[in-house]
């Protein structure tokens, strides 16, 4: 798609203005694809960048083609709105990076990363055993179909998927809404009072209550696993409550189309 395809597609007013700014880009699980913006534009080019090899040559003529649509994108909008991109002060290198580490180094951003890295190692080392206690019954090679067993294996499906959804997501948020000096100034104004750092905490904060509900539905399937669970329950608990005394507004922060009835959408 060319950057006028891009600015046609942009102006459709059947679009939520910014939902994709604050969603979790679960697309497969998201009732509002028809609203947004950036699903049409993946819809429009017609593959998606996670079936290339990242070392492949399509992947990479297909990011060239992305960059080159939004620079020519961001030029017709500079020009049309009298932006002159050259006459643009950029912030020393040295602040910017002060800034990063600081973010990094932030309680809330080493929590949230410390989660990912022990999610990963509990995949690593319990799910083998979980998995193989899921499909014991197997081995009795019975022609009839254990429903119960069945049942059992799609809501643990269900559970594990949520948890490998939001396991690097909440940091990532975490570490947006850290990026507040940046973003939020540009989302000051009298119609638009939230600051963009709430929206981005809020989608880390929805990304902790669906863990913790997986990993309560992990408990629950396997008590036996108790002990391997329940820290991660408690890490996430302890990270929502600081993440919300950090972030006391980010709980009311509304999500275009996501937190809006219908007749309130803006677009």
């Amino acid at each position: 798609m060319d950057a006028k395809g891009l600015l046609d597609l942009a102006g459709d007013p059947r679009f939520i203005a910014g939902i994709y700014n604050y969603c979790d880009r679960w697309c497969e699980r998201c009732p509002l694809t028809s609203r947004c913006l950036l699903y049409a534009q993946e819809q429009a080019d017609g593959e998606d960048l996670n079936d290339y090899d990242i070392n492949s040559e399509a992947f990479v003529e297909k990011l060239k083609s992305i960059f080159e649509q939004t620079r020519e994108m961001i030029t017709a909008m500079a020009k049309e709105r009298g932006i002159d991109l050259d006459s643009l002060d950029l912030e020393d290198d040295s602040i910017s990076r002060r800034r990063e580490e600081l973010r990094e180094s932030h309680p809330l951003a080493r929590a949230a990363e410390r989660y990912a890295k022990l999610a990963k190692l509990w995949f690593d080392q319990e799910y083998p055993a979980i998995e193989q206690e899921l499909h014991a019954s197997e081995k009795d090679g019975l022609p009839l179909v254990d429903f119960n067993l069945q049942e059992k294996v799609e809501r643990v499906g269900d559970a594990l998927e949520v948890i490998r959804w939001y396991q690097f997501q909440i940091a990532v948020k975490i570490m947006r809404g850290l990026m507040r000096d940046e973003f939020d100034e540009e989302d000051a104004s009298e119609s638009v009072p939230q600051k963009d750092s709430d929206g981005s905490v809020k989608v880390a904060l929805i990304g902790m209550d669906r863990s913790m509900g997986a990993w309560g539905r992990l408990k629950e399937e396997f008590p036996s696993r108790a002990e391997t669970i329940l820290p991660f329950l408690v890490h996430l608990e302890r990270l929502r409550r600081k993440t919300e005394q950090e972030f006391p507004d980010a709980r009311k922060f509304i999500r275009p189309g996501f937190d809006e009835a219908p007749d309130q959408y803006v677009s």
